[in-house]
């Protein structure tokens, strides 16, 4: 069964999160890009306390270490953001289902 991540950033804007993503190659607005293999699922958004929090469905955790190690780090690096996130947090899932589109 799939893992799923929720990372909370601290400090780290909009701005930062789409510097990022184009870092990677991926429009979050459209979808479209070059997504990591193993990826189910991406979203992110501000919390209430303006934090950036990203949720994720990976096949395994050893998928999103293998992009964090070949791709991610890099880019979090081009796109300004220097902190790790505040909190990690993985859920090992045993029910993920994807409702429409």
């Amino acid at each position: 069964m799939a893992a799923g991540v929720i990372l909370e950033f601290e400090g780290v804007t909009l701005k930062e999160y789409e510097a990022v993503n184009r870092a990677l190659g991926i429009d979050s607005a459209s979808g479209e890009g070059d997504w990591p293999d193993g990826m189910v699922t991406h979203s992110a958004g501000l919390n209430e306390d303006g934090h950036l929090v990203v949720i994720e469905v990976w096949d395994t955790p050893e998928h999103q270490a293998r992009f964090m190690e070949e791709r991610l780090g890099e880019a979090l690096a081009k796109g300004g953001v220097t902190s790790p996130p505040s909190s990690v947090t993985w859920v090992e899932l045993v029910a993920h289902q994807q409702l429409g589109s």
